[in-house]
């Protein structure tokens, strides 16, 4: 594994726009579908160089570690076609390219921090109750696709998955969401989303498993609270939120963002569960 800020870096941009710059033709460049896109939008001419450098960290691999494969999402396709051929013209060695299909969401938009709403593997990022809860909401359209991308189950049991309609999606919504924070968190974790997901939806399962927030002040301002969850990011969001009617605490609909939690709200463990939305549940205990 290397980092390429350790040559470009070092490069001094009057060498590298000679020896480099003079290999791109711009009128080839503009005909790439990753720039033809952007010139609807505006096209800054960092993101135009964006090609040159990666054509480079090709090169280099292939100078100083015999690289002569680069592998990316589609979206990368004609960059990586550009090393290619840089290395071609440099060194007078073949070399390759090979692209596979982006993650994208229903609407087409790719699945990563660029396009908003990160999904992390790090579960200090995104624990796996959220990771699990992710996959186990996605839309409809994507349950089968995500099945065929992300897990090993054999085809045939996906095609069946198919032809699940209305509620009964949510069954393989179950199994995607399962197989995927399987993999990625390891079967112990993903058990225990199940058994949280089953403790804050049915009244089943394990609640100590949900994503829980310890605090020491018991008369916590609720815009404070979930900024303190992560429910949200500012306390305007959290006032927007609450002016929308999107926060509970246990059976009650919160209407004031004054509003300041109390011992009353406490369970015999000293917790309560916040609710953003329908769906996203947060235990909080306090000390």
């Amino acid at each position: 594994m290397l980092n390429n800020a350790e040559w470009l870096l070092q490069l001094n941009y009057i060498d590298f726009i000679r020896d480099i710059g003079k290999e791109f033709s711009v009128n080839k460049m503009l005909t790439a579908e990753c720039f033809k896109k952007r010139l609807e939008v505006g096209l800054s001419f960092f993101e135009f160089n964006y090609m040159l450098m990666q054509a480079y960290d090709f090169l280099y691999l292939n100078r100083n570690y015999d690289c002569s494969l680069e592998l990316g999402g589609d979206d990368q396709w004609s960059n990586i076609l550009a090393g290619a051929d840089l290395i071609r013209r440099k060194e007078q060695k073949p070399a390759f390219a090979l692209t596979f299909a982006l993650l994208t969401k229903a609407d087409g938009t790719k699945m990563g921090k660029t396009a908003g709403g990160a999904l992390w593997l790090d579960p200090k990022k995104t624990s796996p109750y959220e990771f699990y809860q992710y996959f186990r909401n996605v839309d409809d359209a994507d349950v089968i696709k995500f099945l065929k991308l992300l897990t090993f189950l054999p085809m045939d049991e996906i095609e069946k998955l198919s032809g699940l309609e209305g509620a009964e999606i949510n069954k393989a919504k179950e199994i995607l969401a399962y197989e995927v924070t399987s993999l990625v968190h390891g079967k112990e974790e993903a058990d225990n989303a199940v058994s949280a997901t089953k403790a804050l939806f049915s009244g089943g399962g394990n609640i100590d498993n949900a994503p829980t927030t310890e605090i020491t002040d018991c008369n916590m301002n609720i815009c404070d609270l979930l900024v303190a969850c992560s429910l949200t990011k500012s306390k305007g969001e959290a006032r927007r939120l609450i002016a929308g009617g999107g926060v509970s605490i246990g059976d009650n609909k919160i209407s004031d963002d004054s509003f300041c939690i109390s011992k009353e709200l406490l369970d015999e463990n000293s917790s309560f569960l916040i609710r953003k939305g329908k769906k996203t549940f947060h235990r909080v205990i306090v000390k």
